[in-house]
């Protein structure tokens, strides 16, 4: 038995054919949903990307204990738990972020792993006496990336295509092999939407103004023409993923291998381009664009391709459903999970695992759906207290939490604070990390917001209804002690 999960970032469900989408060009994932179950409720659980990343390995909800932030040495997680089974691991990404402060433990846990390099802000190329451009642009200007990208000679220069064409060179030597998890991994789609220009010539683009290929997290600014070009660049930078991505469909046809492989695709979350008025993620409320996102599962044996599953998921399922496949049990993970397998839905043996999905970022709303209304729930107090970090790796986003990013060291406490581990964390004040202000509200997340996703899915008329607002507060309240999460969650949300 095989496993092979393709996570590719920021995938917006709503620019995929699968789901409904007529205009961007991705040959390569309609090739796979044709032997897929498609998921239509999968819903993201913490963000952004290392969050998420924590949630699918080790199958619970982390951002009501802390934010960004490394594996926890108390974590179990999925390649960990493989490889004590005698089950061979690796990854394959360009996910960068693996490599700084704040991304300890993830790809370290594999038996082998590579990365390739040039993403975003990843300090790869070096150069002491750089000169930045002063060129006219929208956007966000990286010198950084624009170091990287000189290395992009070619389209297979393009962290990108070596990535998935590395995933496929593994794949074709190891075809004799058995009992294995690929995980693979890019970091496109996610911004910059950067591809070689003939990516962008089939969606007729026709802006002529400065480049645009890096939105800010912030509300749009920008003319139509800009945000028009915008997702075009975005629907590009999906196309080229999907042709390299076809890489590795085309190793398995060749070998037979969907006979005995199951095949997950799907992604952290998605993004923002200009919907609402926004750009991005993370400073705005939870809007089904960010956290409403896709999943397709090909499940060798016979299992019905055509059927979708409507029941509501989460990233959080990912772990158990792969240790249902191999037959390993929950058991070996030892905290407990918070995810469900997801293989009695794909065999059609029950229409639903849970009730509700919670979602969110660290310190701001706390979100929930019933598959028919989405409830942000904001702190109920201006200061967004009583709000503390709990973690054994003090680390975040390229830094730690110590002299330049905590006010005052007096104030964080150790001890077993977590209720589902005995292991001693450190308990930060919110108030102290001068870094990251999450000792107010954000501008964005002040306001308790209702919404019908039925009759209104993309989420433009907020409703009043305090029999439903009612009903899914204490949803909330039993979801977030049913996870064992800090008490003072409950506090803060103004639900005790």
């Amino acid at each position: 038995m095989k496993a092979i999960m393709i996570l590719a970032d920021s995938v917006n469900r709503r620019y995929l054919s699968a789901y409904g989408n007529d205009w961007v060009k991705t040959p390569n994932l309609e090739r796979l949903q044709e032997k897929c179950v498609v998921f239509d409720n999968h819903w993201t659980g913490s963000a952004p990307c290392m969050p998420a990343r924590r949630d699918i390995m080790t199958g619970r909800l982390n951002f009501l204990d802390r934010n960004w932030g490394a594996i926890e040495p108390f974590d179990r997680t999925l390649p960990d738990i493989l490889r004590e089974q005698n089950l061979f691991t690796h990854m394959v990404t360009d996910h960068y972020h693996y490599l700084e402060i704040g991304g300890e433990n993830y790809c370290q846990l594999f038996n082998t792993w590579e990365c390739f390099r040039g993403q975003e802000n990843d300090v790869w190329v070096s150069k002491v006496n750089y000169e930045p451009e002063t060129a006219a642009r929208c956007g966000r200007y990286v010198p950084q990336y624009e170091l990287n990208r000189t290395k992009f000679l070619a389209e297979a220069d393009y962290p990108t295509p070596k990535t998935l064409q590395a995933a496929a060179h593994w794949l074709e030597e190891n075809k004799e092999a058995d009992n294995y998890l690929l995980w693979v991994e890019v970091f496109d789609p996610h911004e910059p939407f950067d591809t070689p220009d003939d990516y962008l010539a089939p969606y007729e683009d026709h802006y002529d103004g400065p480049l645009y290929n890096w939105p800010k997290y912030a509300p749009v600014k920008e003319p139509e023409e800009a945000v028009t070009h915008i997702r075009n660049r975005y629907a590009a930078t999906l196309t080229m993923t999907d042709k390299w991505l076809g890489k590795i469909l085309d190793v398995m046809d060749q070998n037979n291998m969907w006979e005995d492989t199951m095949v997950i695709f799907m992604t952290d979350h998605g993004y923002m381009l200009g919907e609402h008025g926004f750009m991005a993620k993370i400073y705005m409320p939870a809007y089904n664009e960010v956290f409403h996102i896709p999943l397709m599962i090909h499940y060798p044996g016979d299992v019905d391709t055509d059927h979708r599953v409507k029941a509501l998921t989460q990233n959080i399922d990912i772990l158990p459903t792969v240790l249902d496949y191999f037959g390993i049990s929950r058991n070996r993970c030892r905290n407990k999970l918070h995810g469900k397998s997801l293989i009695p839905l794909l065999k059609g043996e029950t229409e639903s695992i849970r009730e509700y999905a919670l979602y969110g970022y660290f310190g701001k709303s706390v979100n929930i759906t019933d598959g028919k209304y989405t409830y942000f729930r904001a702190s109920v107090r201006e200061d967004n207290l009583p709000l503390y970090l709990y973690t054994a790796m003090p680390t975040t986003l390229c830094q730690y939490y110590g002299l330049n990013t905590i006010s005052d060291f007096k104030k964080i406490e150790t001890g077993r604070y977590l209720k589902w581990t005995d292991y001693p964390v450190y308990k930060i004040p919110a108030e102290i990390i001068e870094s990251q202000r999450f000792n107010q509200r954000s501008q964005y997340n002040g306001e308790h917001l209702l919404f019908d996703i039925e009759k209104d899915y993309g989420q433009h008329h907020m409703i009043q209804d305090e029999q439903v607002e009612k009903v899914l507060m204490e949803k909330m309240k039993k979801a977030v002690m049913e996870y064992e999460a800090p008490e003072e969650q409950l506090i803060r949300l103004g639900l005790v």
